[in-house]
């Protein structure tokens, strides 16, 4: 992922009434952090945001959490969210430490067009690694429940390789997500311009 910098980045993440300064603090308090019990959705690698925000919009019965890595990338989906949401929230934080900020209060998870990290000696980065599959299983509720969606082939044989090692049974699964008859699909930046050059985009729903 190319990563263009933003010149004030700090001050647009310092302003921002939804960006989570201390999640940590939040181990197992997330309920109270939005103030009601419903459903928590984690999207690791958001992005800008784009599929998060509309999902918030859509599902104001599910509150959700975006997890973004670089700053830059942080302040643009910051500055898409044009009015905040009370089920939204987002975390600049390394994916690594996801076990450290929250426990047995996540509904689900979604992975879209995670870095497939292609060399074998990056395996334990892919997020459906054995790694961090281990750390997911301390941080779902009840039913483990996660979506992937990707265009990198290679990187989704693996997850379901992984998956299916982890005990993971799937409930939904395509090749070609985008002429499989589905309709409102909800589409993150770097798929809206995959899907127009007519790349495969690869899907799954698997859980335990």
């Amino acid at each position: 992922m190319r990563l263009r910098n933003v010149k004030n980045k700090r001050e647009i993440m310092d302003s921002a009434p939804n960006l989570v300064s201390n999640p940590k603090d939040n181990l197992g308090k997330w309920c109270d952090v939005f103030q009601n019990d419903h459903p928590i959705y984690v999207e690791i690698g958001m992005g800008k945001g784009d599929f998060l925000i509309a999902q918030a919009k859509m599902n104001p019965q599910f509150n959700f959490i975006g997890i973004e890595k670089y700053d830059s990338v942080m302040a643009r989906a910051i500055e898409k969210l044009e009015e905040p949401l009370t089920n939204l929230l987002f975390i600049r934080m390394d994916a690594q430490e996801i076990d450290e900020v929250f426990f047995k209060e996540v509904a689900g998870i979604y992975l879209n067009f995670s870095d497939p990290w292609p060399k074998k000696r990056h395996a334990n980065r892919r997020l459906t690694s054995h790694n961090f599959l281990d750390k997911y299983a301390k941080i779902f509720q009840d039913d483990e429940i996660i979506y992937q969606k990707t265009d990198n082939r290679e990187f989704f044989e693996y997850s379901l390789l992984t998956l299916s090692n982890h005990g993971y049974v799937f409930t939904d699964l395509s090749l070609d997500l985008h002429h499989s008859n589905r309709e409102n699909i909800i589409m993150t930046e770097y798929e809206k311009k995959f899907v127009e050059k007519g790349n495969n985009i690869y899907y799954l729903v698997a859980k335990k």
